[in-house]
């Protein structure tokens, strides 16, 4: 039989929707442009940046808090320098604005997450 550890699910949970809910806010804001979207898009990043902070706190611990430092930051950049790059690239298709908005909020939800765990690490570091 096999043993699943129920130790983090509110960590992994938190993770799951806040990156499902990131695309799907990223998408929404520029391919549908719901009127409630716009309307209520500072709250809505605000409860991505909420979810990263919780993915921050609960789900990294001790051996797994490097490797997703180094994941973390790696999509921070990457996603930062997209937003700039896609617009200019794709514009001309008509998706440079939904894969934008879809990095900015992976960005809302990812930036907390890694600052938290960054402290996390050299808090740990200097043994305080």
């Amino acid at each position: 039989m096999v043993m699943k550890s129920r130790e983090n699910t509110i960590g992994a949970w938190t993770f799951l929707i806040g990156v499902v809910l990131a695309i799907l806010i990223g998408l929404a804001t520029s391919l549908i442009p719901i009127p409630a979207l716009v309307k209520y898009s500072a709250q809505i990043y605000g409860i991505l940046v909420i979810l990263g902070l919780i993915v921050g706190f609960l789900n990294v611990t001790g051996k797994d808090s490097q490797t997703f430092m180094i994941a973390g930051a790696v999509l921070v950049v990457v996603s930062r320098f997209g937003m700039e790059s896609v617009t200019g690239s794709l514009i001309g298709i008509g998706i440079g604005d939904a894969v934008s908005s879809t990095f900015g909020a992976l960005l809302a939800l990812f930036v907390p997450a890694t600052i938290i765990v960054a402290l996390k690490v050299v808090f740990s570091i200097a043994k305080v």
